[in-house]
């Protein structure tokens, strides 16, 4: 008797012990996602500013502003991750288009604000790619447990799920960052 008990008592250890891991893992994912909606909410706040200082200086290009206006408007509201990492990439390749057009604006890349912004926004671009890739380290983590015997029994019956990847599209505006030039 008293070895059944020992047993039923290690199993239920054991399953507290699995069932633990598994809310701390979904925890820092969430909390990892939370630190990637920050920077792309601190994103979103520098891209009118930086439309605006573009417009004082090349007010005919209002079909590249319309672009970087609907692609940030879509990468607030899209709900899904998936979803979300296709608006970022299109609101990636619009931002490229307005460096492009500060190239030819002598003026433009020597304005201090517009230089400012450029370094804002490139740093809020390695802050969001350091932020995505600690996400993906917990997401990992916790698809990992999920997957394995025997925790994957324990991930069944409590209904822990696997999360998705927050990932670029391969495509060439996602593979290459925004450029910041000088």
């Amino acid at each position: 008797m008293i070895y059944i008990l020992i047993v039923f008592g290690v199993v239920v250890l054991w399953v507290i012990f699995i069932y633990n891991g598994f809310v701390s893992l979904v925890n820092r994912a969430k909390e990892a996602w939370a630190d990637i909606e920050v920077q792309l909410k601190r994103r979103y706040d520098l891209i009118p500013n930086l439309v605006n200082t573009v417009k004082g200086y090349a007010t005919h290009e209002s079909t590249v502003f319309e672009n970087v206006t609907k692609a940030r408007t879509a990468a607030m509201g899209a709900g899904s991750l998936t979803d979300k990492a296709g608006a970022e990439n299109m609101l990636t390749g619009a931002l490229k288009s307005i460096f492009a057009i500060a190239e030819a604006y002598p003026d433009l890349k020597a304005n201090q604000n517009f230089l400012a912004l450029q370094n804002e926004l490139s740093d809020t671009e390695n802050k969001i790619q350091a932020a995505r890739r600690f996400y993906n380290g917990n997401v990992r983590d916790l698809n990992i447990k999920i997957e394995s015997f025997p925790a994957n029994i324990l991930a069944t019956v409590f209904r822990f799920s696997k999360m998705e990847f927050f990932d670029l599209a391969d495509n060439d505006v996602a593979q290459n960052p925004v450029a910041v030039k000088f």
